[in-house]
């Protein structure tokens, strides 16, 4: 096996390295606080200068976040990468919960759809704003319509509090 030195010819610096990863120096900022990338060492220079290897680890994060997985979830992803003993199912399994998120997603989003389109079909678009079926019925009281996840409805309030 050859191992390759590290020098800090191979190391880039914070624009560099976003600029190749396709993402903003803030953006690495971020993901530094929040665990995802390591923070690199600060050169006497001032600057800190990363490994080339960030470049895959932030297009996976951020290949990962397309995908709609949450930054806590992003994070279980890259701790699998490098646990001994995990294997190709656990990572499906959490694949396959995504999907099921999605999914609840959709359904959530066709509820609202559907709400807003019986809201739109009551507007004929003519008359004053005072006697607006749509903002009638925003006034209204709330009902057990359309949810997101975590129990909100399409208004963003919680039910049964």
């Amino acid at each position: 096996m050859v191992f390759m030195r590290t020098t800090a010819m191979d190391n880039l610096k914070s624009g560099e390295l976003a600029k190749r990863a396709g993402v903003n120096v803030e953006t690495l900022r971020f993901y530094e606080r929040k665990g995802l990338l390591p923070k690199p060492p600060q050169r006497a220079s001032g600057y800190r200068e990363y490994p080339t290897e960030s470049i895959a680890l932030i297009r996976f994060i951020k290949r990962a976040q397309e995908l709609g997985f949450s930054l806590a979830e992003v994070r279980e992803l890259l701790a699998l990468r490098v646990q001994p003993g995990t294997t190709c199912p656990e990572v499906r399994e959490r694949a396959e919960h995504k999907i099921l998120d999605v999914r609840q997603k959709i359904a959530d989003l066709k509820a609202i759809e559907r709400a807003l389109t019986k809201l739109t079909v009551t507007c004929t678009g003519t008359g004053p704003l005072s006697e607006c079926p749509i903002l009638e019925n925003l006034d209204g009281e709330l009902t057990s319509g359309p949810k997101r996840s975590g129990g909100r409805n399409v208004k963003g309030e919680s039910h049964g509090g």
